[in-house]
């Protein structure tokens, strides 16, 4: 039952249906669950809906709590045109992704029965919308919101090569916040190009085009034309084209003969000529749907709010630091090669060794590894030392590194212009020029394919490379084991390889595992090859609590890229593989894991086998991740709040645990996600292999921002600067602060003195200002010598700025006068060594206004001084007024106790009395201090 050859890929993502696939996968075991298995199930609603082939449930997955519809299709009473236009649907729902399409999340085959996990829309279709409407027309407002949703995923489609071919009203679906979702694409077919022409004839008659009726070939202005129709309905509440017979019904739309006309008293003459022209019976005249989004009807309302706040520009200091640890260190260890004249950009952990690139682009690499292990020239320093130190590869002098990877015993790195370098062990042909330089390369070599075809990212498994070029192409080579190079075998190669894939499907980035590749695209879908050991490529299925259905398929290994169908539900932005497990990153920062939880690297809470994948929460809930990495059954994780977090496998320092924070037991291992490194770091970049972690981590010491607004022009805010103690806690020094921060400093903003009378320059401004900094960037001077300057008005109110606090409270006209006239400020003869022109500029001299400022400025640091002394004598009585409040509750309690005690000790003695014990010692009837104990013998 094959698809075609135009999805190579998706060959394997409907490799269910057939027992060959495009790609070997090995033997699949058959649906037995293990005790310790976790399955993901899912819980009835109801039925939405039945047809002649099957029907739609609606069901809750327990996972998350969220709502899904299983579609289920009996194959057995389609013909084989309709078997392939239900796998078609599957084909394309998986290539899609866009907020005004039905998302697809999964699918498997029961027996003969296909059933497809897709989104739930709660807000039903379009036709029954418009049925609900009872003659009451839709607002023009509603029309375009409604047309710009539909053009929006009738051009998504398009861009991806699909003709629809079956838009209808009750093929739009709508959500409870009046999202339309397009729908149904079992009649969809791919078109190569923009050009091509589909024949069959397809489709609902009451919005088929007149090409599509007429039997002529039609392209992707067919879809308009439907879009018209829908367009129509929307507009009168009735079918653009009526009849009583398909035959006249057909010659109604040929002829343009529409059932009526739009109501011009009601909507735009935009809106309607838009609509009329999706229904022009000339295809070439209809507009494509990226023209129907860029109308100005469409447009206008599109850019709803285009003031933004104006753009803060941040100068901060950081200091940025480079730790390593495990191989036996317990403790991160800090890297003084790379200081912060030396900054670190990316960092890289190979098996045997460590690289680093730096903000000025130089390669850095040193060995990680203990004892003798041979080296094979990984390091690229022309020979086979082992160098701990970081050390520069100098052979790479002048070029540009922008990013680097490493595998078992290589590594491979890229420059600015997207050249490719390679240098280490050749035995699996890792290096990519054909075993020209031998089994052992010292010294980086060039990888020449790529001269013309510029390299965007590259990732190293332990035995083989993947890389994406800037033409977003995806070439592999190195060992093929267990088709780990997703080339359709299990061949090694020894010269970079492209791989088939489907241009749409539009790849963003690569990463490789120990013995796997991974694929993510812009949709945020994920595609996977190699070893699918422990389910760490997220391939197997794993589903229950359909009705009537349930599927367990493992599939051990796979030589082609397959969709990893479980992780559809989410929009994965970062893919991290290990050894053993998986990590993953979605749209929403919430972390994902899949694979093997023997020593609970998964962070679930436990050490039992997990199935299918697992969204994180515990210690991570409501926290964003932004970095991760998997080593050897360990993960390490950085939270957007500055936590660095580790779990899993703690042996041999892989989680940076001292022996104090050990358990006492000998179990090293942890399943949750413990916070780790102490005080708050930001994590620019991380990088875990085997047992070895090496980290970038900054922290900010100093920031100012530049605020630019059209009353003042430009102020400056001078942002507290936080010193580090030796204890690594920072001490913040103001916490008052009117600006945000986006580099997690802290800041208080102050306003620079502007230009008065002679204009003075914002630079001498700042100079003279106590917060001004002496280590004023040239181009921070430059833009305050050009910022803008607002003259004093005519009638200065500098005087009223040195009036006493009294001013300001609400007094009668003279006694507020009197004050006003009685302030120092008005007595205070100028003085004369000051520098005074006798110029006036708007009535005051230029001097007198800076005394004037001067003296007000001192005023209000008093007014400061002032209130910081009082809170700290507050402070003080506070402390006091709690110590006596505690010594008093303290002196209570003592008092209730005595009492208590006395109490017990008299109905203690009152017992002894009444009802005495002579056969017992009488000594222990005696009650500590009461003087009856005190008897002769």
């Amino acid at each position: 039952m094959s698809l075609g050859e135009y999805e190579r890929h998706c060959d394997s993502i409907n490799s269910d249906f057939d027992n060959e696939s495009s790609g070997r996968s090995g033997p699949r075991p058959g649906p037995v669950l293990g005790g310790e298995q976790e399955e993901l199930h899912y819980a009835p609603i109801r039925v939405l809906g039945r047809g002649a082939f099957g029907e739609a449930t609606l069901y809750r997955r327990t996972e998350d709590d969220s709502l899904v519809v299983w579609k289920e299709v009996d194959l057995t009473r389609l013909s084989e045109k309709e078997r392939r236009d239900a796998l078609n649907e599957i084909v394309i729902l998986a290539l899609l992704q866009h907020d005004n399409i039905i998302a697809y999340y999964n699918h498997f085959m029961d027996n003969t029965t296909l059933l497809i996990e897709l989104e739930y829309c709660n807000g039903g279709n379009l036709y029954d919308k418009i049925l609900r409407q009872k003659d009451k027309l839709f607002e023009e407002e509603m029309v375009v919101w409604y047309l710009f949703q539909i053009a929006s995923a009738v051009s998504c489609i398009h861009r991806e090569g699909i003709l629809h071919r079956d838009i209808k009203t009750l093929n739009i679906f709508l959500t409870k916040a009046n999202l339309i979702k397009l729908g149904d694409y079992g009649l969809a077919k791919k078109l190569n190009s923009e050009y091509s022409m589909a024949e069959t004839l397809v489709g609902t008659p009451y919005y088929m085009s007149p090409e599509l009726c007429q039997g002529v070939k039609y392209n992707f202005k067919s879809d308009i034309w439907a879009v018209g129709c829908v367009a129509f309905e929307l507009l009168t509440l009735k079918r653009t084209f009526d009849a009583t017979n398909p035959l006249n019904l057909c010659l109604k739309i040929v002829q343009g003969n529409r059932a009526m006309e739009v109501d011009s008293s009601v909507y735009s003459l935009d809106l309607i000529h838009m609509v009329h022209s999706c229904l022009d019976q000339d295809p070439e005249k209809r507009p494509t749907a990226d023209e129907l989004l860029e109308t100005p009807l469409i447009s206008k309302h599109r850019r709803t709010s285009t003031m933004n706040e104006a753009p803060i520009a941040v100068v901060t200091s950081r200091t940025s630091e480079v730790y390593v640890w495990g191989g036996g260190k317990s403790s991160p260890q800090k890297l003084d090669a790379i200081k912060s004249g030396c900054s670190a950009r990316q960092v890289c952990a190979g098996n045997t060794h460590f690289a680093v690139v730096t903000v000025e682009k130089e390669l850095y690499t040193w060995v990680n590894m203990q004892g003798g292990t041979k080296l094979h020239g990984q390091l690229g320093h022309g020979d086979k030392a082992s160098y701990r130190q970081p050390k520069h590869v100098e052979k790479l002098q002048g070029k540009a590194i922008r990013q680097v990877s490493c595998g078992d015993d290589f590594t491979v790195c890229i420059t600015d212009e997207g050249q490719a370098f390679a240098f280490g062990s050749d035995y699996y042909g890792c290096i990519g020029v054909s075993k020209a330089f031998g089994s052992e390369v010292l010294e980086p070599r060039q990888l020449t394919v790529f001269l013309s075809n510029p390299v965007e990212q590259v990732s190293c498994g332990d035995n083989h490379v993947a890389v994406l070029t800037r033409n977003r192409e995806v070439y592999t080579w190195g060992c093929g084991e267990y088709g780990r190079l997703g080339l359709d075998s299990e061949e090694d190669h020894s010269l970079p390889q492209k791989v088939e894939i489907q241009k749409t499907s539009n790849i963003v980035s690569v990463q490789c595992g120990s013995d796997g590749t991974f694929l993510l695209t812009q949709a945020g879908k994920v595609l996977a090859c190699g070893l699918n050991e422990f389910n760490k490529l997220g391939l197997n299925q794993c589903t229950s609590g359909i009705i009537n259905h349930d599927a367990y398929q493992e599939i051990p290994y796979t030589t082609c890229f397959t969709l990893a169908k479980k992780l559809s539900f989410y929009k994965v932005r970062t893919i991290a593989p290990g050894k053993t497990h998986t990590a993953a990153i979605d749209e929403r920062g919430r972390l994902l894991t899949f694979g093997s939880n023997k020593c609970g690297q998964l962070g679930v809470g436990d050490y039992k086998k997990r199935l299918g994948i697992n969204l994180l929460g515990g210690p991570l809930g409501g926290k964003q991740v932004i970095r991760v990495s998997c080593g050897d059954e360990f993960t390490i994780a950085a939270t957007d709040d500055n936590h660095i977090f580790a779990w899993g496998n703690g042996g041999n320092g892989r989680l940076a645990m001292t022996p104090t924070e050990r358990a006492h037991s000998s179990d090293i291992c942890t399943s949750w996600p413990r916070p780790i490194f102490g005080s708050l770091h930001y994590v620019p970049d991380l990088s875990c292999r085997g047992w070895h972690t090496i980290i970038i981590v900054e922290k900010v010491i100093n920031s100012k921002t530049i605020l630019r607004s059209s009353s003042s022009g430009l102020s400056i805010g001078t942002v507290a600067q936080s010193s580090t103690a030796e204890g690594g806690e920072e001490e913040e020094s103001e916490r008052d602060s009117e600006t945000p921060d986006p580099s997690r400093g802290f800041r208080g903003t102050m306003e620079a003195d502007h230009g008065m009378g002679d204009r003075i320059s914002a630079t001498e401004a700042v100079a003279d200002s106590s917060a001004a900094s002496s280590s004023c960037p040239s181009w921070l001077r430059k833009e305050l010598e050009n910022a803008e300057f607002i003259p004093m008005p005519e009638n200065p109110s500098l005087v009223s700025l040195a009036s006493s606090e009294s001013d300001k409270e609400t007094l009668p006209y003279n006694e507020l006068k009197g004050l006003h006239l009685a302030s120092p400020t008005h007595r205070q003869p100028l003085d004369s060594a000051e520098p005074c022109s006798g110029q006036k500029t708007f009535g005051v001299p230029t001097a007198c206004k800076c005394s004037l400022l001067q003296t007000e400025v001192e005023r209000l640091h008093g007014l400061i001084s002032k209130c910081l002394a009082d809170q700290q004598v507050l402070q003080q009585q506070t402390n006091r007024l709690s110590a006596q409040l505690q010594s008093l509750s303290r002196r209570t309690e003592g008092s209730q106790q005595l009492e208590a005690h006395s109490k017990a000790t008299q109905t203690s003695k009152e017992e002894m009395e009444a009802d005495p014990k002579p056969d017992l010692d009488s000594d222990s009837w005696c009650l500590l201090g009461t003087d009856s104990c005190r008897f002769s013998l």
